[in-house]
């Protein structure tokens, strides 16, 4: 009798740490760091493709990304944004990612397959965080130096609509049946709730001091939000846009980003 060996499969966590320019891999069944791999100057943030095989990671210091190959977890491409890049959003079918550049005021727009710049965008001043409507059709920009939310069409990469928001607004969300955006307004401590049909803003909600992260519950009931300067974080109910409930993190931890693991 031929048996088959099992496969296993491990569940990893992937970890920018811009204070030694490397980004960490984290086996979460034993929790122990299994990889440190050494990209360029200040890793910012961190995008994964949908099948896995590439994380595309924002280097805030020198206007690069760097693309890592998560089976030979090695970097296997520079892409050279000539900005600042800050957010980054992969489109849902793995073939694009948008990237924000905070100082010269663009989204890059760079083919997963050869990893190129195939487009940029203008859009408002200082672009912080960019999602991408489940459907693939939009992306949504904030704008923390000009107030607004860039909306672009990712089939022509033009920007359609410009939203006026409240004062710096920082991170992006899209509910899972893409009907409404929320945006964090650091400085006006609320959150924006955009109509993506209409693309107006319905609703303003006042959570904590300095809204940055954002998040949204899988079946879209809820918005999780970090208050950076309150040590707390505000859930929004979205049938009614009000807070039910605010955690409290511990003091002086500056919470600024929240992610919702999907049950199993």
């Amino acid at each position: 009798m031929i048996t088959t060996p099992s496969i296993i499969y491990s569940v990893l966590a992937y970890v920018a740490n811009p204070g030694n320019n490397t980004v960490s891999i984290i086996d979460i069944e034993t929790n122990l760091m299994t990889y440190n791999i050494l990209v360029r100057s200040i890793p910012y943030r961190l995008a994964i493709t949908p099948d896995g095989m590439r994380i595309y990671v924002a280097n805030y210091g020198d206007l690069t990304i760097s693309v890592i190959d998560t089976i030979a977890n090695a970097v296997t491409a520079t892409i050279f944004t000539e900005g600042n890049p800050s957010g980054l959003a992969i489109t849902p079918d793995g073939t694009r990612i948008y990237v924000t550049n905070e100082d010269n005021n663009t989204i890059l727009v760079i083919d997963i397959a050869t990893n190129t710049v195939i487009a940029t965008v203008y859009v408002g001043t200082t672009p912080n965080e960019v999602a991408i409507t489940r459907d693939g059709k939009y992306a949504y920009v904030t704008n923390a130096g000009s107030d607004n939310v860039s909306v672009i069409n990712t089939n022509t990469n033009t920007v359609i609509s410009t939203i006026s928001v409240g004062y710096k607004p920082s991170g992006v969300a899209i509910t899972p049946d893409g009907n409404h955006a929320y945006v964090t307004n650091k400085f006006s401590d609320n959150i924006s709730v955009i109509n993506t049909a209409k693309n107006t803003v319905t609703a303003t909600v006042f959570v904590g001091d300095a809204p940055s992260g954002i998040a949204i519950t899988p079946d879209g009931t809820h918005v999780y939000v970090t208050n950076e300067f309150s040590d707390n974080v505000s859930v929004i109910n979205t049938a009614t846009n009000t807070v039910t409930s605010t955690t409290d993190i511990k003091s002086n931890s500056f919470p600024i980003r929240i992610l919702i693991k999907n049950g199993m």
